[in-house]
């Protein structure tokens, strides 16, 4: 059975939660970066961020901006890769 997609505004991401795809709160999206002569989306500017997360990396003022291309799923919060749960701290990377 097929279902069609309905179109939405894209301001309705605005205020919904991102989670990872292991149930990981990431943050909450305050704006869309979008690419508008290729009329696409490129990224979710999250705020309100898991400080467990992005301690290191982002202060209390500050968010950070998820590629869209994370994006697994919309709905009534956003579901992406795992990827930002393995992001590491630059220092305890090993030098290959």
């Amino acid at each position: 059975m097929e279902t069609e997609s309905v179109p939405q505004e894209i301001t309705s991401l605005v205020g919904r939660e991102v989670y990872s795809n292991n149930g990981v709160f990431v943050g909450e999206i305050e704006d869309i970066r979008l690419d508008l002569q290729k009329e696409l989306v490129t990224g979710l500017a999250l705020g309100d961020v898991n400080n467990e997360l992005f301690d290191v990396r982002v202060s209390d003022s500050e968010g950070v901006i998820v590629p869209y291309r994370w994006v697994r799923a919309v709905g009534d919060i956003v579901l992406i890769n795992d990827i930002v749960e393995r992001l590491q701290d630059p220092d305890d990377e090993e030098n290959v």
